[in-house]
């Protein structure tokens, strides 16, 4: 079974990469969504929301190297 999810925002800060102790190189960012909605009393409101994003070994690697904030 596969569950996927596509998440599509801006990154809250630059990614930070470290490796495990085995050598496996990890990458953890923030991305923040905003939607925008018309409220129960007929107010437009906007609404963020952030994504904690963990990624492992060459994803990982691929993140740290070209992504950045604000992206």
């Amino acid at each position: 079974m596969l569950n996927k999810c596509q998440v599509i925002g801006y990154l809250g800060a630059d990614p930070e990469m470290r490796y495990t102790a085995n050598g496996n190189a990890v990458t953890q960012f923030q991305v923040a969504t905003s939607r925008s909605f018309e409220g129960g009393d007929g107010q437009r409101r906007e609404e963020t929301e952030w994504f904690r994003v963990v990624t492992w070994n060459r994803l990982a690697e691929s993140c740290a190297q070209y992504l950045e904030k604000g992206r």
